[in-house]
């Protein structure tokens, strides 16, 4: 997912203008998991979304076999019950439940982490690890 910077820091960029303590650069840190894996939750709602779709499909082929098969009962309790029937309750549809979550929590929550970089880290992400490639990259030249 874009963000509103999504344009690489350079290394002499990466720190913020103002230092931040140990217990905001930690919060930022956990804000920025939050939304990655909010992220990731939109992903699971997406492959659900999908799987569900192609089960439907797979049913919707079944009731024309079934009719053709001369099972007109057991072709209509596909047409009638499960074809339209949401995933939780009759009206609610996968899609539903991925939008919804698109636009409230997922774009809550990317409002959020896009407000906290910008109050606390001049915009700048990931600053926790790229002090620590800072300083891996440190210690390795140290060693050679």
């Amino acid at each position: 997912m874009a963000t509103d910077d999504s344009r690489a820091d350079t290394d002499a960029e990466s720190e913020p203008a103002t230092a931040l303590s140990e217990t905001e650069l930690e919060a930022l840190h956990e804000v920025e998991l939050g939304l990655e894996w909010a992220q990731r939750a939109q992903g699971c709602l997406l492959e659900f979304h999908h799987a569900t779709g192609h089960g439907m499909d797979h049913l919707c082929r079944a009731e024309a076999q079934l009719r053709a098969a001369g099972h007109d009962d057991l072709a209509d309790a596909i047409r009638d019950d499960l074809l339209p029937h949401g995933v939780v309750d009759e009206d609610r549809w996968s899609y539903d439940i991925l939008e919804h979550f698109q636009e409230s929590l997922l774009a809550e929550t990317r409002a959020l982490e896009q407000r906290v970089r910008r109050e606390l880290a001049d915009g700048k992400r990931h600053v926790r690890e790229r002090r620590q490639e800072r300083e891996w990259k440190r210690q390795a030249g140290s060693d050679h």
